[in-house]
């Protein structure tokens, strides 16, 4: 093979001429660094929809169950000058969704700070997210796809270990 910029005769696997330092035709380099940068970007992306979700999450949890936890008061509705019947049962469910709502808003909000820090518990924190996420459609659905689209496989546990 030929330098076309020269004309020197290129010995086989050189990536360059040394005498003019054109790329030689049909020479590989290696695209592992652009590969890391581009995964690198996905992984922040989804770090940052994490935390937005999070957030979201927690604010639209509290403003219903204020809603709710009015409602099983008797504050109004049919049962507006007592409790709902039966009397323990409101007030333990709205507890209940409370718990709930708190240790889901926690595990997205240390996804997406797992995957901002590209901590190595980050990725498994972020598939066990993304899995019990599937079932809140369609947001959280999608956001799950997502998450297990980018982190799982061999080539993306390789490309997030090297990050």
């Amino acid at each position: 093979m030929f330098c076309s910029g020269c004309g020197l005769a290129q010995a086989p696997g050189v990536g360059f001429c040394p005498q003019c330092g054109r790329p030689v035709p049909g020479a590989t380099v290696s695209g592992l660094e652009f590969e890391l940068q581009n995964y690198a970007g996905k992984v922040k992306a989804l770090g940052i929809v994490w935390l937005i979700y999070a957030g979201f999450s927690l604010l639209l949890g509290i403003a219903g169950l204020t809603f709710a936890s009015a409602f099983f008061s008797g504050r109004f509705g049919p049962w507006m000058h007592g409790p709902v019947p039966p009397f323990w049962f409101g007030p333990a469910f709205v507890h209940l969704i409370w718990v709930v709502l708190l240790v889901r808003s926690g595990l997205a909000l240390a996804t997406g700070w797992g995957l901002m820090e590209r901590a190595p518990w980050g990725r498994f924190v972020a598939i066990v997210a993304a899995i019990l996420n599937l079932i809140k459609f369609p947001f959280g659905t999608a956001l799950g796809i997502w998450t297990l689209a980018v982190l799982l496989g061999y080539r993306n546990r390789s490309l997030y270990e090297q990050l």
